[in-house]
């Protein structure tokens, strides 16, 4: 429960930081940043966990789908 409670209040922080950097650094209205940081905060959290689990070697292999991925975490 602990991990799952960091792990999204880590999100919700990364999402804060691009809203406000995103909007500051390229002078945008705060729809434009909103949306701006909407769409990063995947993004960035996607490629974060592929980067982590080929330094690992946790099974991010080429050709496997995002959602094979999935059911191989879940498996014990």
């Amino acid at each position: 429960m602990y991990g799952k409670l960091k792990k999204y209040a880590l999100i919700i922080c990364l999402f804060v930081f691009l809203f406000v950097i995103v909007g500051n650094a390229l002078h945008l209205t705060p729809g434009a940043a909103l949306i701006g940081a909407l769409s990063g905060t995947p993004l960035i959290t996607f490629g974060f966990s592929r980067w982590s689990d080929a330094q690992c070697g946790n099974g991010a292999r080429r050709g496997e789908t995002p959602s094979e991925m999935i059911t191989a975490r879940e498996r014990p």
